[in-house]
């Protein structure tokens, strides 16, 4: 008897532990939810904005790329400030810090305090997932992360499809300011989430590269304003030269800096792994090519072409629901045609859709830009799921930590830096062109930037087709 209550007792004990794992899931959920919806339902909300903070819809491309490159900038500091402080300290401190820029963004009176709260918002985002990871790998156990990763994933796949819509819907029928406020109970229930499920988890101490955070951060800020600056009529082409040939010299100082201290802020070393060297160059062009269709389009079905709000946010619904459909479908792609002829065939497919995006005229009924929709969100996340992996697939355990923080930063510069190519492309298209010729000018900046996808074909070409197939027998 006292053996059948010891069981008893025993398994209720693992059902609750088990219930602690779920519960920090839902935690790491909140924090993808926030930024996931955060990144998509502000670019169908861009030309009210304008139009309210007296600016041209055209030129408000600051406002999302300030925040893409405040987390590629801190995401590096996360695994520093977890370890001295806690994970439960830093992951409540991000979370606050992103609800607190959110409210001031709502209350932002022009674009400059806009781009500042954005930031504020941005140095939030950057701590809460990579520090919600990093309390999931260290206390839950092996054979239940796949789950826990699986909830929090499903959580972060809601986000995209919401986003477009809700931003549409809310300026339409409310305000712009709702899509900031509305991250206020989202960010309490992730307060309190946090507080309930998330350990306090510290780390060994390491000291900061903080010369090599001042190059970094000086570069990407540098880079980001002068690509801003030429897109702008405020400034001389000149200026912004300057500022972006002193970008690229900070980055030149940081890399030969890196190379030369034995703990820099990101290092180097990974790149002698042939396929993280490719995969790292995919990924850069790659949202070189296609982070700016979710930016250029609901700005064409406004400023262009005179659609609400509204309409627009359902038009990029097709791009989430496409690219969740066709996951499960990814991995026997992968494991038919391989790595190499499957990221070359989606990159020939993303470009498809990117000039079908062009060859759209206003007179045209929105029915015809659903099949090119559907084909570049299959293609997006076929080359999102393949390059990530390929990146990460000559790895072993000891590199997968500091790969997945140069993978992310990887990511957002590269999300910030497509974003701020396209905006110049079509500022630029603007001044050549007549000035009623916007449809025409959005035209050209597809084509400009499917061209993009000339240059990815050369760098995949340079994968040999072996390349990926021990990441295909682990997964299968």
């Amino acid at each position: 008897m006292l053996l059948n209550r010891s069981l008893i007792l025993s398994r209720l004990g693992c059902h609750r532990m088990s219930n602690n794992y779920y519960g920090l899931a839902w935690v790491a959920s909140t924090a993808l939810f926030m930024q996931t919806l955060d990144a998509t339902i502000l670019n169908t909300a861009l030309p009210s904005i304008a139009a309210d903070l007296q600016e041209s819809p055209l030129e408000m491309q600051l406002a999302v790329i300030s925040y893409a490159l405040t987390v590629a900038l801190l995401i590096p500091l996360s695994g520093w400030l977890a370890d001295r402080f806690g994970t439960l300290v830093v992951f409540r401190a991000a979370i606050a810090l992103f609800t607190l820029g959110s409210i001031c963004c709502s209350f932002a009176g022009d674009l400059n305090s806009l781009v500042a709260f954005r930031v504020l918002q941005g140095a939030g985002g950057a701590l809460m997932m990579p520090v919600a990871r990093l309390s999931i790998i260290k206390s839950v156990p092996r054979h239940e992360v796949l789950s826990v990763w699986n909830m929090m994933v499903m959580a972060g796949l809601i986000g995209p499809i919401m986003g477009p819509v809700l931003g549409g819907w809310l300026v339409t029928y409310a305000s712009w300011h709702w899509i900031f406020l509305m991250n206020i109970p989202i960010g309490i229930v992730g307060f309190w989430l946090c507080g309930r499920y998330m350990p306090n988890l510290t780390g060994k101490r390491f000291r900061l590269d903080w010369l090599g955070f001042l190059l970094f951060g000086g570069a990407l800020a540098s880079v980001t304003l002068g690509l801003d600056m030429i897109g702008s009529r405020t400034f001389s082409l000149w200026s912004a030269i300057v500022v972006l040939l002193l970008g690229m010299l900070l980055f030149v100082g940081y890399y030969h800096y890196a190379r030369h201290v034995s703990q820099p802020l990101l290092g180097f070393s990974l790149f002698q792994y042939r396929t993280f060297n490719i995969g790292t160059q995919v990924n850069l062009v790659l949202r070189l090519c296609g982070s700016g269709a979710p930016f250029l389009l609901p700005l064409m079905l406004q400023v262009a072409y005179g659609y609400p709000a509204d309409v627009a946010g359902w038009m990029l619904m097709p791009i989430a629901l496409s690219s969740i459909l066709c996951k499960p479908m990814i991995r026997s792609w992968l494991n038919r045609f391989g790595y190499k002829k499957a990221l070359i065939a989606a990159t020939i497919l993303l470009c498809a859709s990117l000039v079908c995006f062009g060859l759209m005229q206003p007179s045209w009924s929105l029915c015809w830009l659903l099949p090119p929709l559907v084909l570049y969100g299959c293609a997006m996340s076929l080359l999102f799921t393949a390059t990530n992996t390929l990146t990460i697939s000559e790895f072993s355990e000891e590199n997968n930590s500091e790969g997945s923080t140069l993978l992310s930063v990887t990511q957002q510069v590269g999300l910030g830096l497509g974003i701020a190519f396209a905006a110049v492309v079509l500022n630029i298209y603007r001044t050549l062109l007549a000035p009623d010729a916007v449809a025409q000018a959005f035209s050209y900046t597809f084509f400009t930037v499917a061209a993009i996808g000339i240059l990815q074909i050369i760098v995949l070409l340079k994968l040999q087709a072996h390349d990926g197939e021990n990441m295909s027998r682990r997964e299968g």
